[in-house]
């Protein structure tokens, strides 16, 4: 089946599902059921077309000839003085760290080799350990080594690894503006405000007025995260086939990205000693809930309907509704995608893509994410967050740190690993509030 015939058949599922008549109670179990099943083959349907355009595209870069990043004259990318070749150089040294340690020890470790140790302690961070720890970096605080009470910074290849993989679990990570930052000292950010003010008529030879531009700021910390303890075998470490390093990307990812997600959505701020989530730094749309207009008793604490959406859409400037999405759970999703308009036609609509053009679904012409740390449908709720998601910025201390702690659980046979990193977020709203939040009855 084509892209083409899967995207049809997408469309006709959409189509049959928003015909199934969920008002009537006694069709509403069986349509329920059917709409499930048309739900998840039209999902599947849409990932096999994701697929497919991923491995289209693979296979078209493979079969380029030329290095695009290469210009006349230099260096091809085996040779070791190039940027890749360093990089690769330097992620094969971390691993042999991550495995071996630097040093020997009595688990028959080798360490790793000078040259490994020279570029490994090139990422040397000040992050301080016991004095049982001491030891594998380098020697009891006075070891041959600068920084040996330390532990490392990643290389770039194992950091982006873990950046995509945490997009995987947390969608913030992708619909928020990423700012990275050198140190984690506090960082203002300016703002304006300038919605009050016109420009003015004025007649010949008349003196001009003043009007000053309202500035503010935004202060950006650096909250500390870690991924808590992983602890590996040294079986596992000793055996060549175990891939350490995407066991760690694995580990990191998730419960960094789980944290930070729930922070960046939900978090109550500096007074909580956390992050402010979108949620928290939106404001109100001030719209009263009706719930399913089309039903015969609308629940306003179980539900949202056409109108709330429409109302939650113009709750904020039309300047910012060029590039907004919504943002809900997926369960709150499933409700959604039942839904149809006063004259019928269904508000969620499955994107269709042409010849490599695949435009994304949408709900009400808009796109949407997916983010489950946002709450359900439930009375009182914040369920659904509209406006340019992009105006939340991620505000990331670019190092993050693996420290390798050999004697803590030396009796298990264990060396345990684990990462630090810094990071804080902040809606960007001088006052406009470009993000409008919907909150159940």
């Amino acid at each position: 089946m084509t892209i083409k015939e899967m995207s049809e058949k997408r469309g006709q599922l959409a189509s049959q599902m928003a015909a199934l008549d969920m008002s009537a109670p006694e069709k509403r179990a069986e349509n329920i059921v059917k709409f499930d099943a048309m739900d998840a083959e039209q999902n599947q349907l849409k990932e096999a077309i994701e697929r497919i355009t991923r491995a289209t595209a693979l296979d078209a870069e493979m079969r380029g000839t030329a290095d695009p990043t290469r210009r006349e004259g230099q260096p091809r990318g085996d040779d070791p003085n190039t940027v890749e070749e360093q990089r690769k150089r330097e992620g094969r040294a971390f691993i042999n760290y991550l495995k071996n340690g630097l040093l020997p020890d009595q688990y028959g470790f080798a360490g790793v080799s000078d040259e490994d140790r020279a570029l490994v302690m090139k990422r040397k961070t000040t992050i301080q350990l016991t004095d049982g720890e001491r030891r594998d970096m380098g020697g009891g605080g006075q070891g041959a080594y600068p920084g040996a009470t330390t532990g490392f910074f990643i290389p770039v290849g194992f950091t982006n690894e873990i950046e995509d993989a945490m997009k995987y679990y947390g969608d913030m990570w992708n619909v928020a503006e990423v700012m990275d930052t050198a140190t984690g000292q506090p960082l203002p950010y300016p703002t304006d405000n300038d919605t009050t003010v016109t420009g003015e008529r004025i007649g010949e030879g008349q003196q001009v007025t003043s009007a000053d531009v309202s500035l503010g700021q935004i202060l950006f910390g650096a909250w500390k995260y870690s991924s808590k303890m992983v602890k590996v075998s040294i079986e596992l470490l000793q055996d060549s086939a175990f891939d350490l390093e995407a066991f760690l990307t694995k580990k990191f990812a998730t419960r960094l990205g789980r944290i930070t997600n729930a922070d960046f959505t939900v978090g109550g701020g500096v007074s909580v000693s956390a992050p402010n989530g979108i949620v928290t730094a939106a404001t109100s749309s001030g719209q009263t809930v009706i719930g399913n207009d089309n039903a015969v008793s609308p629940d306003p604490t179980q539900q949202v309907g056409y109108q709330d959406l429409v109302n939650l859409e113009h709750s904020i400037d039309p300047l910012y509704r060029k590039g907004a999405k919504y943002m809900f759970h997926d369960q709150t999703l499933r409700y959604l995608k039942t839904l149809k308009d006063n004259y019928g036609r269904p508000l969620w609509m499955p994107g269709f893509s042409g010849l490599g053009d695949k435009q994304p679904d949408t709900i009400l012409g808009y796109g949407y994410s997916i983010n489950n740390d946002m709450a359900q449908l439930a009375a009182n709720a914040k369920t659904v967050v509209f406006g340019p998601l992009d105006k939340y910025v991620i505000r990331r201390v670019r190092e993050m740190s693996v420290l390798r702690l050999v004697e803590r659980f030396a009796d298990y046979g264990q060396v345990a690993f684990l990462a630090f990193m810094r990071a804080d977020g902040q809606l960007l709203d001088a006052g406009t509030h470009p993000v409008m939040y919907l909150q159940q009855s």
